[in-house]
């Protein structure tokens, strides 16, 4: 598996998010790209299962990017090989109202993974410093003290978001939870051809919105919110990398092994073994039930 150099990917210091490459700089073949998702889905799965029956580590998957960047698709395959009851997928869609009666973290917190399992944020609280920053119009809703009008939303109130989650994802690293984050990194032109065809093929109208358009033409204010937020939030304990997606298979080569390399480090995980009193009964019960 080393077509692919993680450290690429990882945001260390600060970013040009229009600086970086939408496309992968690599040769592989599509032929070859199936072999190598495969061969980490296969060892992905068979990790997830020893670290469910450890039941002391969880893993925060993060996944940003603008419509039609493939985040669902990327969902589909990368964690297709896992055990389901090891995998839970959270889509973060506009605040109901009963969420937006609490802090704008609330609803992502009651959503977070339990021991011995993957989350997977798909839209994740990063919304919150991203579409309320383009919109800013959206954080009246929330009824936050001393902000009635749009214009009191300052630049110190997003330092404080980003300080607060800073310290929300610290406080779950320190608990056992390793997030990683990832931005799918996708062109304005690539997007064009994706929305396309999702028009000219009747099978994929349903996916359309005409607020996709909408939101398209925010694109470059978006670009600088993800540059802002990716530069303020990129951190050891809970790193973004920035995935060139043009190439959907190949961004889901690129972050299914960031995944693997990363598990590979929890070097305590291994599957409980019985107490001494069963294993020494172990030939009775096969007797038991083969006498059944």
């Amino acid at each position: 598996m080393g077509a692919i150099k993680t450290k690429e990917y990882k945001v260390v210091d600060a970013v040009i998010i229009n600086d970086l490459s939408t496309n992968y700089q690599g040769d592989l073949n599509a032929e070859e790209k199936k072999k190598f998702l495969l061969k980490v889905q296969t060892k992905l799965s068979k990790k997830q299962d020893a670290m469910y029956a450890h039941n002391r580590h969880s893993f925060l998957i993060c996944l940003q990017g603008m419509d039609t960047s493939g985040k669902d698709s990327l969902i589909r395959e990368v964690f297709k090989e896992f055990n389901p009851r090891g995998v839970v997928v959270h889509s973060f869609k506009t605040p109901s109202s009963s969420e937006l009666e609490h802090d704008f973290l609330w609803r992502h917190y009651v959503a977070l993974p339990e021991k011995g399992k993957f989350t997977v944020f798909n839209r994740t609280h990063y919304e919150n410093v991203l579409v309320t920053r383009v919109h800013p119009e959206y954080l009246l809703s929330e009824n936050l003290p001393g902000i009635e009008k749009v214009d009191e939303v300052t630049d110190d109130f997003w330092k404080n978001r980003f300080d607060s989650i800073n310290r929300f994802e610290k406080h779950l690293s320190q608990n056992g939870t390793t997030i990683l984050k990832f931005f799918l990194h996708m062109s304005k032109e690539e997007q064009r051809k994706r929305l396309l065809k999702r028009l000219e093929h009747p099978e994929d109208n349903w996916k359309f919105s005409a607020n996709d358009l909408k939101e398209r033409e925010h694109w470059d204010d978006y670009m600088t919110c993800y540059e802002d937020a990716i530069n303020n939030t990129s951190t050891k304990h809970a790193p973004w990398y920035v995935i060139p997606s043009d190439d959907k298979a190949m961004s889901r080569c690129i972050i299914a092994k960031i995944i693997w390399k990363e598990i590979q480090k929890l070097t305590d995980i291994k599957e409980p073994e019985l107490p001494a009193s069963m294993k020494a009964h172990i030939e009775e019960y096969k007797e038991q039930l083969k006498e059944e």
